[in-house]
């Protein structure tokens, strides 16, 4: 265990001793870009070439007016190169990747938009890419696993435990033992071992800064409220930092699936079912029971379905830093719908969790007061998803009979 990278109560770095000398040298060339004044404007030279950065802060003008509240306003990440603001922290860590001079970079996926931004960060800068995910979010993201291979990535589905996102966390930990000499893994979230919570969050926090001057650039002050989706917790603490300084309320929403009482959600800042352990390199608030075990979790969202949470949220969560609710996958579905139909824009299941928990609160603000929704990403990676929710009987005959025509 390395006595730094904490949080309050949460954090550290509880590692096997075979990875101590790869974090020391991961956590040192780290410490010498955010003392680089040159390495900031790098990357976002960087973003504004290659993913369309800064992203556009859309007023919601429908919306507004549907709910008679608040003024909304969606930061859009989606807009983003690969579709979801993942693209922001594989970029940097690419970018760190070059500066180790390592040739071969490893990640774990649970939506597939980490992944596919990891394989295009990879063909961008010539690395070898392997990609780990949960046999069960290979089946429900199948189009992003199909854009991962096309661009050079090996999939390796993982078929240990439930199958999901924290299962493929744990083999790509195995991978990187392995293979430290001359791999990277480019942790997707701001979760795992220090210094992994605060790197993410560091090169995530470019939509927290935009966020915050576009808001000022086009109301003249600034947001009563900031809404996010909490997975792991990268675009939440994105957009949160932005915003750290300020008296404004940071609202994060987690995944409440079937509802917080039925066992059968990932809401580990607002419901009682978390506590803390220890657990893939550090310690933080997991669905666990009572003997440390970790617990099954579920949401609609493949992204959503973590069993722990970064450090920092939790340290958070303790100081009344920010508020966590949940909603449901019911709500979910209908936010998203209500979004298409209403702004003609498609946000993904996990952005979709705070574009419910906005719409419950916006019609009690204030006219003049302002929201930022974070748009996390684009929903076209959740058709197949959201075709079951919706139960679409055009797109069921659609896939019966593109089915006959493989088996022809």
């Amino acid at each position: 265990m390395k006595n730094r990278g904490y949080y309050g109560n949460h954090g550290g770095a509880f590692l096997p001793e075979i990875l101590v000398a790869t974090f020391d040298e991961l956590e040192s060339e780290f410490e010498k870009i955010k003392n680089d004044p040159f390495f900031w404007k790098e990357y976002e030279a960087l973003m504004s070439s290659y993913s369309c950065r800064p992203t556009p802060l859309t007023f919601a003008g429908n919306l507004t007016r549907k709910f008679g509240g608040a003024k909304i306003y969606i930061k859009r990440e989606d807009l983003n190169h690969t579709g979801a603001h993942k693209a922001n922290n594989v970029m940097g860590q690419g970018m760190l990747v070059k500066r180790m001079g390592k040739k071969r970079v490893i990640a774990e996926t649970g939506a597939g938009q980490h992944g596919v931004a990891t394989a295009t960060m990879a063909a961008k800068f010539g690395f070898d890419c392997t990609i780990y995910m949960g046999e069960v979010d290979v089946h429900r993201q199948r189009p992003n696993v199909f854009w991962m291979e096309q661009l050079g990535a090996t999939v390796v589905p993982v078929r240990d435990g439930t199958r999901i996102l924290k299962d493929a966390i744990n083999e790509a930990f195995r991978d990187w033992v392995t293979n430290m000499d001359t791999t990277h893994y480019v942790l997707g979230t701001a979760c795992g071992p220090h210094p992994f919570p605060e790197m993410v969050s560091y090169f995530q926090s470019i939509i927290g800064k935009e966020a915050r001057q576009q808001i000022l650039n086009v109301e003249g002050k600034l947001p009563k409220r900031v809404y996010a989706c909490v997975g792991g917790g990268s675009n939440a603490l994105g957009l949160f930092s932005g915003f750290f300084d300020d008296p404004v309320e940071l609202v994060g929403v987690e995944a409440g699936g079937k509802g917080l009482n039925s066992g059968k959600h990932a809401s580990r800042l607002c419901s009682k079912d978390a506590s803390t352990g220890i657990a893939q390199g550090y310690k933080t608030y997991f669905l666990q029971d009572d003997d440390g075990q970790m617990k099954e979790t579920h949401s609609i969202s493949a992204g959503l379905d973590y069993v722990g949470v970064s450090p920092i949220l939790s340290h958070m969560q303790d100081q009344g830093k920010a508020r966590f609710e949940s909603a449901t996958d019911t709500e979910v579905v209908a936010a998203l719908k209500l979004t298409m139909q209403t702004e003609g824009i498609i946000p993904a299941l996990e952005s979709s969790h705070a574009f419910a928990q906005a719409f419950k609160e916006a019609p009690s603000l204030l006219k003049e007061d302002v929201i930022i929704i974070n748009q996390s990403g684009r929903g076209d990676k959740d058709i197949f998803t959201i075709a079951d929710a919706v139960d679409d009987p055009k797109w069921k005959e659609f896939i019966i009979g593109k089915a006959e025509e493989y088996n022809a």
